[in-house]
């Protein structure tokens, strides 16, 4: 058995990985203790999955917090997990967005699921995780109901700023002028995927396109992404892994 371990500046996710498919998978929040809830949230993976911690062969860490994390045998670049835990699910994959709580990228891959080139946004946190929960907050707009919100409606307006510290007045501007709620979350979107999308380095973005982290649970910004790209966008089942899963390919490598 192996074991991947990702800890983001948001959520901490773990992998349990046989060889050969995934065997198990847990979240948890970051919080103030990464290298303590990453333990805790290992413990209770490995009780769902009945495996004890003498089972596992090797375990590589990776993300923000890797360094965190003392029970790692090998820490890794999330910029490689991501990579390798894209490769495996989707083998012909060529460009992956992944936005996560604080931070996002885009990787370029080679026909052989390596990394080749990539761009990453982490001295701001527009266009990521923590600037939808500032949006969901000013606009009393529970992040799950997003997209039903917007999912009949053709209507959106320029967001003129992308910082997150003033997203909120803006916000509340455009509501006080009488500009409807789904119109704002189009626009948001829009901003959120043409912010991803001007990261493109030389190699541009060439298909296949795959989406991850946990933005791209987010179905809103998942067709912003379509309508600026005029690709289609591929979604693992659960985004949030990718990472933790490269990082468990790697240690049963």
């Amino acid at each position: 058995m192996y074991c991947g371990v990702d800890i983001g500046s948001r959520s901490i996710e773990v992998v349990l990985f046989d060889g050969a498919q995934v065997i198990e998978t847990g979240f948890a929040d970051t919080g103030h203790k990464p290298s303590h809830n990453a333990n805790m949230l290992l413990e209770r993976v490995l009780n769902k999955a009945d495996v004890t911690r003498e089972e596992i062969k090797r375990t590589v860490a990776t993300g923000y917090g890797r360094n965190y994390f003392s029970g790692a045998d090998r820490t890794l670049s999330e910029i490689l997990c991501h990579a390798g835990g894209i490769a495996y699910l989707f083998p012909d994959a060529r460009t992956v967005i992944d936005i996560g709580g604080q931070d996002s990228k885009m990787i370029s891959l080679d026909a052989s699921g390596k990394p080749v080139d990539f761009s990453m946004n982490d001295r701001c946190a527009a266009g990521t995780g923590k600037f939808i929960e500032m949006i969901s907050a000013s606009l009393q707009v529970e992040i799950s109901q997003m997209h039903d919100a917007v999912k009949d409606h053709h209507e959106s307006v320029e967001i003129s700023t992308m910082c997150a510290v003033f997203a909120e007045s803006e916000m509340i501007g455009l509501l006080q002028s009488g500009t409807p709620i789904p119109t704002i979350l189009k626009g948001v979107f829009r901003s959120v995927a043409k912010r991803t999308l001007g990261m493109a380095g030389r190699n541009g973005i060439v298909p296949k396109l795959v989406f991850t982290g946990g933005v791209a649970m987010n179905q809103g910004v998942v067709e912003a992404i379509r309508e600026e790209t005029g690709l289609d966008v591929s979604v693992p089942e659960d985004p949030r892994i990718t990472g933790a899963l490269g990082a468990a390919i790697v240690a049963s490598k």
